[in-house]
């Protein structure tokens, strides 16, 4: 599993492009902006992307979904129903859906050649917050950060929330390679260490 970051758009989110290196599939997760920069780079690689997996609908992380989908023959975009415009209605929310939109919810599991991401619903940075483990690495949008945690302090933002995914989290079996909406990539283990927002979630429980 071949897995590139582009970094897009002027908030600097992370659009990752996730290949099978063997048939060339691959998963565009959150198209953020800058679609010129994340289709020359799948036309540069001959790749052949299958879908784009949505982590929440904030604008930064959905701006070019639709013209991403558009040039890759119309393939389907995956977000979680809570972070669909009409929704909360904000400047932050812009993903509004189309006849190639699909939902998905806690425990879906979509394939990509051989390559199978689970759906993780963590709600709190905003209601349709999701993360995705392929293997044993995880897209963590905008909830889990390397010693941070997404803020909740926009509309739709929840502590309340927020403060149970970051404990279910911290409780899945194993380590996973972490790789955020924003900012580096980490590991669970290290942010099971060092991050103090999983420290207190599991202090506060």
């Amino acid at each position: 599993m071949l897995i590139k970051t582009l970094t897009v758009g002027h908030l600097e989110a992370n659009c990752y492009i996730v290949t099978d290196e063997n048939s060339l599939l691959s998963a565009v997760i959150d198209p953020g902006d800058e679609s010129n920069v994340i289709l020359d780079y799948i036309e540069d690689n001959k790749l052949r992307p299958q879908v784009i997996f949505l982590t929440h609908g904030h604008h930064d992380h959905v701006r070019a979904a639709a013209a991403v989908s558009e040039s890759c023959g119309g393939i389907p975009i995956y977000i979680h129903q809570n972070d669909i415009a009409p929704g909360p209605k904000h400047e932050f929310y812009r993903y509004t859906p189309n006849e190639v939109t699909r939902t998905y919810a806690d425990g879906d599991e979509i394939s990509v050649g051989p390559m199978t991401f689970r759906v993780i619903e963590t709600p709190g940075h905003s209601p349709g917050s999701v993360c995705l483990a392929c293997g044993d690495v995880l897209f963590t949008g905008d909830t889990l950060f390397h010693t941070s945690c997404g803020r909740t302090d926009l509309p739709g933002g929840n502590m309340d929330q927020l403060l149970p995914t970051l404990r279910r989290l911290y409780s899945l079996d194993g380590d996973y390679e972490i790789y955020p909406g924003h900012m580096d990539p980490t590991t669970l283990d290290k942010e099971r260490r060092f991050n103090y927002y999983l420290r207190y979630a599991m202090e506060t429980k």
